[in-house]
């Protein structure tokens, strides 16, 4: 399963290409089209004032070094909010030129923009497109979308979309994890509590051992849902060369495998999501935790650095992996694609957040994937970092002295998870994400209650002693990640719980280990990481401190009793 580490304070060179420049490579053969353009003009939401819609031009003529794009609205729209592009309107006449780093227009390339509008009445497809001057053909949906119903659901001409997924719907309960915490004693507390379903290999789309597959998951979803909405989180995490910076959740993969990634992995999951059959689910998927963020602080320049990180980037096959999976399941009308986005004691750093925001967006711009396709990120996936630290503020100061100069923050911006969340969606949304971005926060684990957990502000006497003594979060460094001692189920899955946070969620099945506390062989390509052992001391991602890890753990994702009824002993908010 997915890990988490820490990143040394260094400051990273920005990453080379990472403008987020929409330029799009296009089929061999496009540039002999007839047409000298083509136009997909796509309403993507839509409710009773307001809708978003995706534009995507295609230059079958001479390469371009600047475009400029026209049309007009038959009725009385008016485009409130745009991206990857200047757009300016006068009346009914809108014209979208580049930006400075989307002007290169290839022959057979395309490029993606997006925009915000207001409308009343009908919201008619605009029938004609110019490309600097030249009629394009128009590949759009339907010519008249329609006026629809208010509410959270908020439906365009490909299907329903909401404006947050998780608002008025209920949320998939895994009956395969519902059966083990059941079985454990007092498990039954919490085996309603949903839980994610980890596509963590190739097999596991059509089930592993007799197990649910895709479909059977989907299909028990279905009989979950009634008459009402749900949705159903599935986490996608078969990247090749996966996790390069820890061992225990190594996948199937090899590095040079994207191929495989996509036609037998990406693309069987996608044929199966967009089954007729389940355009009635709200589909979130969790894409690729752990990838991006190790792009950015374990692929070169600092003590944090492996070769196998070295060599994802350089290959870019994780680019190029999590684009192609945004591109296929974006294109699903009821997908909501959430890209992880590590915790703060990962990217909380203004020399890793900046470069990781722009990771995000280059992946989101190229290879066929548009921010169009992206609902949301996930923080905190897998993870122990707390929701909030009730009793500590990264704005305290102790003597004069700001407690990030304490040893646990060690200069980070943030102390918890939501306050990085919030923060990383300004940012995102400021870099060209769609303002109606979410956040999700997995809160499996990471409660911290128990006789352990504080009740109040620790003492003034030093920064070190008033942040050690405040924070709930009891490990011995952030950077722990692998089946944490005195670890707590924290707060239950739960919709719209704060500003621009779609959902607290459990995407962690708790009770599934991190990874086995010695070497076990197994068939699944997870190896042995040191990290999951309770006598090792530690590496430059952890400060070179102990683990603080359980004994007696398996191998990553199996189940792992002693550890679920920890969790459970040390929930907080406290079970019944």
């Amino acid at each position: 399963m997915s890990r988490t580490r820490t990143s040394l304070l260094a400051a990273l060179a920005l990453l080379t290409g990472s403008s987020g420049a929409a330029l799009l490579s296009a089929p061999a053969g496009a540039a002999t089209a007839s047409v000298p353009c083509t136009v997909d003009y796509k309403v993507q939401n839509q409710w009773d004032t307001g809708f978003t819609a995706a534009v995507t031009i295609t230059n079958n003529a001479a390469a371009k070094s600047g475009w400029s794009v026209k049309w007009s609205y038959a009725g009385n729209q008016k485009i409130t909010n745009f991206w990857n592009s200047k757009i300016s309107q006068s009346g009914t006449a809108v014209t979208a030129a580049n930006e400075g780093y989307n002007g290169t227009l290839a022959t057979g390339g395309s490029v993606s923009f997006g925009f915000q509008g207001s409308y009343s009445g009908t919201n008619a497809i605009p029938a004609t497109f110019t490309l600097d001057g030249v009629t394009c053909n128009v590949d759009g949906g339907p010519t008249d979308p329609g006026p629809t119903d208010p509410g959270p659901t908020d439906p365009g001409p490909t299907g329903p979309k909401a404006g947050n997924p998780y608002s008025g719907a209920k949320v998939y309960v895994n009956p395969e994890w519902s059966a083990k915490a059941a079985a454990e004693p007092g498990g039954s507390r919490i085996s309603n509590q949903p839980t994610a379903v980890w596509m963590d290999r190739i097999a596991a789309i059509d089930g592993v051992n007799g197990g649910m597959g895709l479909r059977a998951h989907l299909d028990e979803a279905l009989k979950q849902k009634g008459s009402g909405e749900l949705v159903i989180q599935v986490v996608i995490y078969d990247l090749p060369g996966r996790d390069c910076a820890a061992l225990a959740s190594n996948g199937e993969l090899k590095p040079d495998e994207i191929d495989k990634y996509r036609t037998q992995y990406i693309d069987p999951i996608a044929s199966i999501l967009s089954d007729s059959k389940y355009a009635s689910l709200r589909i979130a998927t969790i894409i690729e935790p752990d990838s991006l963020p190790n792009l950015v602080t374990n692929a070169g320049g600092t003590p944090t650095t492996t070769d196998a990180c070295v060599t994802m980037k350089s290959n870019g096959n994780y680019e190029k992996g999590v684009s192609y999976a945004l591109d296929k399941l974006g294109a699903i009308p009821n997908v909501y694609n959430y890209i992880d986005a590590a915790h703060h004691g990962w990217l909380g750093w203004d020399s890793n957040l900046g470069p990781a925001v722009q990771q995000f967006h280059k992946v989101a711009t190229t290879n066929g994937a548009s921010v169009n396709d992206v609902a949301g990120f996930i923080v905190n996936t897998a993870n122990y970092s707390p929701t909030k630290e009730p009793y500590l503020k990264i704005t305290d100061t102790v003597s004069g002295q700001t407690v990030r100069q304490s040893k646990w923050l060690d200069w980070n911006q943030y102390a918890d998870e939501q306050s990085f969340a919030q923060a990383l969606r300004d940012k995102l949304v400021a870099a060209g994400f769609h303002s109606g971005l979410g956040m999700l926060i997995d809160t499996s684990r990471n409660g911290w209650g128990g006789t352990a957990r504080p009740t109040g502000p620790g003492p003034m006497t030093s920064v070190d002693d008033y942040v050690n003594g405040s924070r709930i979060d009891r490990r011995i460094h952030a950077g722990n990640w692998c089946n944490q001692s005195g670890a707590g189920l924290g707060e239950r899955p739960t919709a719209a719980p704060a500003a621009g946070i779609d959902a607290y969620v459990w995407v962690k099945p708790p009770g599934e280990s991190d990874g086995s506390s010695s070497a076990i062989p197994n068939d699944e390509g997870k190896g042995f990481d040191r990290m999951c052992d309770p006598t090792y001391g530690g590496n430059p991602r952890n400060g070179n401190n102990p683990t603080g890890s359980l004994a007696n753990a398996p191998v990553a994702g199996h189940w792992f009793s002693a550890q679920f009824r920890q969790l459970m002993q040390n929930a907080y908010p406290p079970l019944p």
